[in-house]
């Protein structure tokens, strides 16, 4: 847990931090799980209200960078809150990236709409459910600094791999099978391809929470060795 500080003008803006991340990472939660949802149930509109959610991500990306660098301007932290405060500022982008993400989604979703279904889509809702509970128990963790969340977290983007790389075989399936589900098999790919992205993403978060508590980088340690093909 964070430590608490005599100074309370300095504790108010730490917590402000923590929730601000929480309330950033709250948002890109609803936007993986509008995306997919749009995707599924072939609801352009709500594809097109979800890519308006990505201005109030990148609103919250630079309110909450303004905030790291008055903090690190007017404290100057050491020890554990320098190592949170700096993570903090990656985090965001990790976030950020994350909302970007569900905008193609949400664009390859009402190019799909506008074209006949080509196959259930079963595993997407799995698969989506799994990382939205990676980036959730992700910021849990960050702020928790709880690492064997962390740890259980990049786990799971195993998970997603694995239904990666089960659709990628049956949407090539379809491809051999008649040309003319290429078209919307390339869609669908990429979208599981956007979907196991965000799992990347959900696990450098993850990493973060290693290295804020431990100090210790665990980045880029054979994770993503066994990757299925892009």
């Amino acid at each position: 847990m964070a430590r608490q500080h005599t100074d309370k003008e300095y504790e108010a803006e730490l917590v402000k931090l923590r929730e601000q991340l929480l309330v950033m990472g709250g948002r890109v939660e609803e936007m993986i799980a509008s995306s997919i949802k749009a995707l599924v149930e072939r609801d352009t509109e709500l594809a097109q209200k979800t890519i308006e959610l990505d201005a109030h991500v990148n609103n919250a990306e630079v309110r909450t960078d303004e905030l790291c660098l008055r903090i690190l301007a007017r404290r100057q932290p050491v020890a554990s809150d320098l190592r949170f405060i700096t993570m903090a500022l990656k985090l965001v982008v990790d976030l950020e990236r994350i909302g970007d993400v569900c905008v193609n989604i949400c664009e390859r979703a009402i190019e799909l709409n506008e074209e006949p279904p080509l196959k259930s889509l079963a595993d997407m809702p799995r698969m989506t459910e799994t990382i939205q509970a990676m980036v959730h128990d992700a910021l849990d963790a960050f702020v928790a600094g709880d690492t064997e969340k962390a740890q259980q977290v990049i786990a799971r983007d195993r998970s997603v791999d694995a239904y990666y790389a089960q659709t990628f075989r049956e949407l090539l399936t379809y491809m051999i099978e008649d040309p003319r589900n290429i078209s919307r098999a390339m869609c669908l790919q990429a979208v599981a391809k956007h979907l196991e992205r965000i799992g990347d993403h959900a696990t450098n978060l993850a990493e973060m929470v290693v290295f804020q508590v431990k100090g210790k980088d665990i980045r880029h340690t054979g994770r993503k060795k066994d990757k299925p093909p892009a």
